[in-house]
């Protein structure tokens, strides 16, 4: 590719947003380099939930065809009780007549290998773990774990929730604990109940299971659970996971029972609440770094694509002024994440009741509101476009 432009971009973080941003800033033509903390892409254990605005930031990048082939496109999105009795059902195939993309789940690896085969010349330093930056008038300098000190025009911070650029940033919000916990895993099987292009989302008493098929025989699931966030598990894990969901409406049990006990994975629901800034001078940020937001409304990953390519229009509006240019991007941005943080917050407190009058409560909402309020809110962010000339030409 031609280089059109003059300036460096130094990414901190190689995950999806780190990844996705520096594909964006060479759709524009910037040169970037990455700075991954790890010493080898991770897939992160888990599976992503890419809906329909997630896949139109991708189609942007150009690499939305790429990640539709691993994948199947999902028609319904089905909320229902720990028994199997429906809540709602979304029907999220009409996105794809109507936006131009479909809403999928895709195995984290291949979201982050379509982005990554898609760079040319960027150069991705594995192990190389951002510490610390300083800047000045003319360009900011980054200095990694082992010593090492780098140079460029702008930093953007894409190092996720613990994100050490954030860190080096005044007046940011501390993170939040919600409460509660989530488990996730890969099963491998092939069932009847769940055919391609699956999502469920099931409720009990204060506890969940969520899953989604990623791939042929490949379905990604999460139990979530109220309990403290510094806790352990120990090697029974998967038999602690079984016993909380025996009984609970098929295929949940055999799910588990197809899952490898060594590939489960605990975290604790983490988010912040919105922030008015996320940089200063030549330094932003990008994705959790800016704006965690707890996992209820699957819109992590989206975000930070989204993220990215508005960065990336930003900076080539005004490539001689960077600072002017995250500004900009800065001010696109706040209103929509932080929106998306405050639902998922309360969706994730609505989520963790556990007393059967709120839990009865918690299914009269949600049949009534889920499958007309809540879902024409959900179509309204499905219509988002982080490009402003696909945006622009909605509005005319």
């Amino acid at each position: 590719m031609t280089r059109t432009r003059t300036g460096r971009a130094l990414i901190a973080g190689g995950g999806i947003g780190g990844m996705a941003t520096a594909l964006a800033l060479q759709h524009k033509g910037f040169d970037s380099v990455v700075f991954e903390q790890a010493q080898a892409p991770r897939d992160g254990g888990a599976g992503v939930h890419l809906w329909t605005n997630g896949m139109l930031a991708l189609d942007s990048l150009g690499v939305a065809d790429t990640v539709l082939k691993t994948t199947a496109a999902q028609q319904f999105c089905h909320f229902s009780t720990w028994r199997g009795a429906e809540l709602a059902a979304w029907p999220v195939g009409e996105f794809a007549a109507q936006y131009g993309r479909p809403t999928i789940a895709v195995e984290r690896s291949a979201l982050h290998a379509a982005l990554r085969n898609s760079l040319d010349s960027t150069k991705f330093h594995t192990g190389a773990r951002v510490v610390d930056f300083t800047q000045d008038e003319r360009g900011v300098a980054v200095r990694l774990a082992d010593g090492h000190i780098e140079r460029g025009d702008l930093l953007i911070g894409a190092d996720g929730i613990y994100s050490a650029v954030r860190a080096g940033l005044p007046g940011m919000r501390p993170l939040r604990n919600n409460g509660y916990i989530a488990w996730r895993g890969k099963a491998f099987l092939e069932h009847d109940l769940i055919p391609p292009g699956s999502f469920n989302a099931m409720f009990g008493p204060g506890t969940r299971f969520v899953y989604y098929d990623v791939a042929p025989g490949v379905v990604h699931w999460m139990s979530v659970a109220n309990g403290p966030a510094d806790d352990r598990d120990d090697s029974g894990v998967l038999q602690l996971l079984t016993d909380r969901h025996r009984r609970w409406a098929a295929p949940v049990e055999d799910i588990l029972a197809a899952t490898p006990p060594s590939g489960i994975i605990r975290s604790a629901a983490l988010d912040r609440k919105p922030d008015r800034r996320w940089g200063t001078g030549r330094v932003t940020l990008l994705g959790d770094a800016a704006h965690p937001m707890a996992f209820n409304i699957g819109q992590g990953a989206c975000q930070a694509v989204e993220d990215a390519v508005v960065l990336a229009e930003c900076l080539a509006s005004t490539p001689a002024d960077p600072v002017t240019a995250l500004r900009a991007y800065e001010k696109e941005r706040r209103a929509r994440t932080a929106h998306l943080q405050r639902v998922a917050w309360w969706l994730g407190r609505m989520a963790s009741v556990e007393h059967p009058a709120l839990v009865r409560m918690r299914e009269v909402f949600m049949r009534s509101t889920y499958p007309t309020i809540l879902f024409a809110a959900e179509r309204k962010q499905m219509s988002y476009s982080p490009s402003p000339t696909i945006r622009n030409s909605r509005q005319r």
